[in-house]
């Protein structure tokens, strides 16, 4: 059975979210950190062998402490981040073993992504070199080029999609692209993982994301993620993860 590693990156500023001691990733949402919801699901698949929590280096020591016995029940090791999302991903990324075939980078403010969702993508990764969900665009899209006074043209949607998280790849193919990267253009600016592949050639492939798998941005989309939690099934960790059996 191919097997998995997935990188949580949780070390952004949040600073559209509020405070800088209140960081989105860590603050509570239904009586755990935002971050754990997702980094469950993950832990509990047998095909997970390693747990990667990405975090700003400030905020390491705390965060560490803080989440000891969380940690340990996942078998989770924690990173410190680096300056930008792609030297917080890279440093996650040097710390999964050789023997791991695909690698999951999953949003840690995205508590809501659903076990059927990370399912489909990881089956789909065993087929192709990267895989990311999106959701297509619904709304009439307008382009502004005076900081949002006035549209300068409307955009046709048809053929736009908003990316989503897990986004997964063959652990040759991501190394390569970090490789490229650093070596080539390190002075290149994307926004996720896939801009970067797409970037150095590798075929990036679409399936159907989840519109309650949202990013939390705002102090307002805490109450939206609250709602969509109670439908979303969960996992439970009453004992440390057994990567030969599945929790549910």
């Amino acid at each position: 059975m191919p097997n998995f590693a997935v990188i949580i990156a949780a070390a952004g500023q949040s600073r559209r979210f509020g405070s800088s001691d209140e960081k989105k990733t860590i603050i509570s949402l239904q009586g755990k950190p935002v971050w754990l919801h997702s980094a469950e699901k993950f832990a509990a698949r047998p095909d997970v062998r390693q747990t990667i929590v990405v975090v700003s280096p400030e905020d390491e020591a705390e965060f560490c402490q803080t989440n000891e016995q969380l940690i340990n029940k996942l078998g989770a090791t924690v990173v410190a981040g680096g300056a930008e999302r792609m030297d917080s991903v890279s440093n996650g990324l040097d710390a999964v073993n050789n023997d791991i075939d695909f690698v999951a980078i999953h949003d840690g403010a995205r508590p809501c992504v659903s076990i059927e969702l990370i399912e489909s993508l990881f089956d789909a990764a065993k087929r192709c070199e990267c895989v990311i969900p999106a959701i297509p665009v619904s709304s009439t899209v307008k382009r502004s080029t005076d900081g949002g006074k006035t549209v300068a043209q409307t955009v046709d949607r048809s053929q736009l999609y908003l990316a989503q998280t897990p986004q997964v790849f063959s652990r040759v193919s991501l190394v390569d692209v970090f490789e490229k990267y650093y070596q080539m253009e390190p002075d290149l600016t994307t926004t996720d993982e896939a801009q970067l592949a797409e970037h150095f050639g590798v075929e990036v492939r679409l399936m159907a994301g989840c519109k309650m798998n949202i990013k939390l941005t705002t102090r307002s989309d805490l109450q939206v993620a609250e709602t969509f939690l109670q439908n979303n099934p969960s996992v439970r960790f009453d004992a440390p993860i057994d990567p030969s059996s599945r929790i549910v």
